[in-house]
């Protein structure tokens, strides 16, 4: 006899594919306003300087994909942001007071527990001397890696997200990815993958628990 907990169980996703700054994280953006601060720099210095300054996004785009390694992103960055700016671990000190997304992390524990296969797709941002998964203390939560320096290719481009697809030996359909930034989920939508956009930490996780049945938990 086939009860409707049975056919409710395999219609649940057997993958969650999780990005990692900002959803994994809380919002990096107002850690890094105070950080520039008290550098004495303007407040949107840092995301001015990766995202509005061709130099300092040519730098941040070889990052991405290990083209160039942390250490000589640092040291070009930092004279991109001032002459004063210490180059030394640039990344780890300007990313070191971000704290970790509790309830998303609680979610994928769930998941976890609840049978469902975990891997994480992060567009790199270096990973020595400042290794920001180990910092946050996440990467055991997942049975698959996919970062972006390691693999040569960034999100969007389709072909990360069928490797991870792959690693996690799963057809699209089976599998929910979360990322922060619109313009990454398109291309896993093509592949069949249900797409979350993690906006706001407590409304992304409402919707993942409903779509794979299981609930965020924190612990003290």
């Amino acid at each position: 006899m086939t009860h409707p907990t049975d056919s409710a169980n395999d219609r649940r996703p057997k993958g969650l594919i999780l990005d990692f700054a900002g959803v994994l994280t809380a919002d990096p953006r107002p850690v890094h306003r105070a950080w520039c601060a008290a550098q004495g720099l303007a407040p949107e210095a840092w995301r001015a300087t990766l995202n509005d300054h061709p130099e300092g996004r040519r730098l941040y785009a070889a990052l991405e994909v290990g083209e160039i390694g942390q250490a000589e992103w640092n040291t070009g960055t930092a004279a991109l942001l001032g002459a004063h700016v210490d180059p030394v671990n640039l990344m780890g000190r300007a990313w070191s007071g971000v704290p970790t997304a509790r309830r998303m992390v609680a979610l994928a524990e769930a998941a976890r527990a609840a049978g469902m296969r975990l891997a994480l797709l992060s567009n790199s941002f270096g990973l020595d001397p400042h290794n920001p998964y180990t910092h946050a203390r996440i990467w055991d939560l997942f049975d698959v890696h996919v970062i972006s320096e390691l693999e040569g290719v960034a999100k969007p481009d389709p072909a990360i997200y069928r490797l991870t697809l792959d690693r996690l030996g799963l057809a699209g359909e089976e599998c929910v990815f979360v990322d922060d930034h619109p313009v990454n989920l398109p291309p896993a939508a093509a592949l069949g993958i249900t797409t979350v956009l993690a906006a706001d930490e407590d409304a992304a996780v409402a919707e993942l628990e409903a779509l794979l049945g299981v609930s965020a938990v924190l612990t003290a």
